[in-house]
C-alpha cells in the first residue's frame, strides 16, 4: 500500500487523529494529502493503527518511521 493510499483511508474513516512528522510537526491527513510530492505519496508504507506509519523497504521490511499517530484533541 502507498502512503497516498493510507492517507485517503485515514481521511474516508474521518479518524480523529493527526500525524506528527520526524520534525514534531502535527498534520491531518488532508493536508498532508495536498502537501507532499507525488513520489513522497507513492512509497510504500503501512499503518499500524494508534502508533505510526512507516515505509516498506525494497526487501519488504518495516523501514523508517514516517509519522507518529496522535489522537486528535
Amino acid at each position: 500500500m502507498s502512503l497516498k493510499e493510507i492517507l485517503q483511508k485515514l481521511i474516508e474513516k474521518e479518524e480523529p487523529i493527526l500525524l506528527s512528522d520526524n520534525e514534531k510537526r502535527d498534520w491531518e491527513a488532508s493536508a498532508l494529502l495536498s502537501r507532499l510530492s507525488e513520489r513522497a505519496l507513492k512509497t510504500p508504507a503501512h499503518l499500524q493503527p494508534g502508533m505510526y506509519i512507516a515505509e516498506i523497504s525494497d526487501a519488504g521490511y518495516l523501514g523508517r518511521v514516517m509519522f507518529k499517530v496522535k489522537p486528535k484533541g
